[in-house]
């Protein structure tokens, strides 16, 4: 079964640096969950708006849709996706993948900071609290769920990642 690694977290936790970083790492496919947003979905948002769970259903089924079919091929796969919320989490369990999350958690100062560094994202600042609102922190009723804290330096985020992955790898095994 081809696995899935998903990296969670609101917008600016580093879920494409970390991603992009473990599918080059471990020889997986890329995947950016923005990549599947609707052009007036990414238009909604650089006005500043959030979404709304209706707007984010499709979105999360064109992901689903896409999973399958990378599954079908045996292709392993790291995807950014935010995953604020268990009912959006949940559907990208069952797309025929061993699917496993990652959740980069940090600080709202830690994330604003960040996110007021980078360029060119659609994804305003101001957005920043809304996705805090959204998230509904993994629980120990999502064991499939990795935390990891992205307050130290990003190699020391990407080592523990790494990490990670290849203790869900081993015990898979």
């Amino acid at each position: 079964m081809s696995k899935l690694f998903i990296l969670m977290g609101v917008s600016g936790a580093g879920k494409s640096t970390v991603a992009a970083a473990l599918a080059e790492h471990f020889g997986y496919r890329y995947l950016d969950a923005d990549d599947f947003h609707s052009d007036s979905a990414k238009a909604h948002m650089a006005a500043g708006h959030p979404l709304t769970d209706d707007m984010r259903a499709p979105w999360i089924e064109r992901m689903c849709t896409h999973l399958r079919g990378r599954a079908a091929r045996g292709e392993d796969c790291v995807l950014a996706f935010s995953g604020l919320k268990r009912h959006h989490r949940e559907p990208l369990r069952h797309c025929d993948m061993d699917t496993h999350f990652l959740f980069l958690d940090g600080n709202a100062e830690t994330i604003a900071q960040r996110m007021s560094s980078r360029e060119g994202h659609f994804m305003p600042p101001s957005l920043l609290d809304s996705q805090f609102n959204a998230l509904e922190r993994p629980g120990a009723d999502e064991p499939d769920v990795v935390p990891i804290d992205i307050r130290p330096p990003v190699r020391d985020v990407l080592e523990r990642a790494y990490r990670a992955v290849r203790a869900i790898e081993g015990a898979n095994r």
